[in-house]
C-alpha cells in the first residue's frame, strides 16, 4: 500500500507541475518592476486552474506523509525522481519543449537509478 502512495505522490506532482506550466505560458511573460511582478504573481496564484494544480501539491504531500508511516524513507524517496522523467515526457508532449539527446540521455540514467535503488 505504500508503493501506491508514492504513485499518488508522483503524479500529482507531476499533474500539477504541467498545470502550472499551462498557466505561466498563458499570463505571458513576468513583467519588469517589483510591484507589476507582485501583481502579476498573485493574480496567477488566484486562477482556478492554478489554484488546482496547487492542491494537486498538497493532495501530493498528504500522500507522501502517508507514504511515509508504510515504507522506510531510503525506500520510497527514490521512486520521486520518477517526476523528472515524466516531467520532461510531458513538457516535450504538451509544450514542444525540446528532448535533446543530452536530455533523454539524463532521464535514461535516472530511470536506471530508479530501477538500481528499487532492486536494493
Amino acid at each position: 500500500m505504500g508503493y501506491f502512495f508514492v504513485a499518488l505522490t508522483v503524479l500529482l506532482t507531476v499533474f500539477g507541475q504541467l498545470l502550472i506550466k499551462w498557466q505561466v505560458n498563458l499570463a505571458g511573460t513576468l513583467p519588469a518592476n517589483l510591484h507589476d511582478k507582485v501583481l502579476f504573481l498573485v493574480g496567477l496564484v488566484f486562477k482556478p486552474w492554478m489554484v488546482i494544480a496547487l492542491c494537486a501539491g498538497f493532495a501530493g504531500t498528504l500522500c507522501w506523509m502517508v507514504a511515509l508511516t508504510k515504507l522506510p524513507l531510503s525506500q520510497a524517496y527514490p521512486f520521486t525522481a520518477i517526476t523528472f522523467v515524466l516531467v520532461s515526457i510531458g513538457g516535450a508532449w504538451l509544450f514542444s519543449e525540446p528532448l535533446t539527446p543530452a536530455r533523454v540521455a539524463g532521464v535514461l540514467l535516472i530511470a536506471v537509478g530508479i530501477i538500481l535503488t528499487a532492486i536494493d
